[in-house]
């Protein structure tokens, strides 16, 4: 990994989650964690500060080194354990069904192999668990799906991907979709800006 993945991208995705339009659907999503909580692509620990009385303990997983190391003063902060892991969501380090509520804010669009990434996110979380989620990815329209295609070669160069069919790649990694909204978000460029947010379950035929 370069210079620009281990220490600018990083820090970029950090500063781009904590716009102002991007904060209600962080604490919506993050207050509804339960049990035990893995939150995949836990950067600087942005996200700590919002979960409920329902979060027993944390897993913050994230590959970049520098964010964990802004996020280690917040963890003596909070009411619950808090365990900081530096891996990759494409091979999560715990057991399998090992996890009650796993979050996911802003983090699929930044995997290598995304399928990958949520495989390990099933494997992890218990029968009954839930992947909590808000991502970017498709836009529905034709003329705004086009321009993600053509800018997504550029685009994943400097950022993350923008095409990313969240609800279907979720089905098709073993998930059950259970609640789910999505629409573009506030007057930023389309291509960027379409969002999916919603709750899933592991699917009971995908097995273990």
């Amino acid at each position: 990994m370069g210079i620009y993945g281990r220490w600018i991208l990083p820090r970029l995705i950090d500063w781009t989650i904590r716009a102002e339009d991007l904060a209600g659907l962080r604490c919506r999503l993050v207050r509804r964690a339960q049990g035990r909580v893995l939150e995949v692509g836990f950067g600087s620990g942005l996200n700590l500060p919002l979960y409920g009385p329902g979060a027993e303990m944390v897993i913050g997983l994230d590959p970049s080194a520098e964010l964990l190391r802004r996020a280690t003063p917040l963890v003596a902060h909070v009411a619950f354990p808090v365990h900081l892991v530096r891996a990759t969501a494409e091979a999560i380090p715990l057991v399998e069904a090992s996890v009650d509520t796993t979050v996911m804010a802003w983090t699929l669009c930044s995997l290598e192999d995304a399928r990958a990434g949520l495989g390990e996110m099933r494997r992890v979380l218990r029968p009954n668990g839930e992947l909590l989620f808000v991502e970017h990815g498709l836009a529905p329209d034709p003329e705004t799906a086009a321009w993600q295609r053509r800018l997504n070669p550029l685009w994943t160069r400097i950022s993350c991907y923008l095409n990313n069919p969240v609800d279907r790649m979720l089905r098709e990694t073993g998930f059950d979709v259970v609640e789910l909204r999505s629409g573009y978000l506030g007057k930023g460029p389309r291509p960027m800006t379409f969002m999916y947010e919603g709750r899933a379950r592991p699917t009971a035929a995908a097995g273990r």
